[in-house]
């Protein structure tokens, strides 16, 4: 059984620019037949126009794109307030990585890591950068 993948923003841009290393670590990962997460809120963060991401969208048809829901925007509500930090979506990526028990995917990992440090779990969800 292989650890699941949690992506975020960084991981869709760097798809949507056709960085090679993360469209041959993705290969890889569906390869290993790891699960791919994408938290909806993150396809937000990175969807500008449909007609020029046709690469996203065939990428996002390859993951299994999650809702937030209320639990867990609550969640991240919280621990953004015990983080001291205001990026929701960030926030939303660790408790749904925490729950998943999911390997976060990230261009930001310094502020990731804040807020896996204020979730204070064990174990601690590990943190890739992109």
């Amino acid at each position: 059984m292989s650890i699941p993948y949690l992506y975020d923003a960084g991981v869709l841009i760097a798809i949507d620019n056709d960085d090679r290393n993360m469209w041959a670590r993705h290969h890889l990962a569906l390869e290993e037949g790891r699960d791919i997460h994408v938290p909806s809120v993150v396809v937000s963060q990175a969807w500008r126009n449909s007609r020029r991401q046709v690469r996203l969208g065939k990428f996002l048809a390859g993951c299994t794109v999650m809702p937030v829901g209320l639990e867990t925007a609550k969640a991240a509500g919280v621990l953004c307030g015990e983080a001291g930090t205001s990026d929701v979506v960030d926030a939303a990526v660790v408790v749904m990585a925490a729950n998943y028990g999911a390997i976060i995917w990230t261009s930001d990992p310094s502020d990731i890591r804040v807020l896996i440090g204020a979730l204070d779990i064990k174990p601690a969800p590990v943190v890739r950068t992109v």
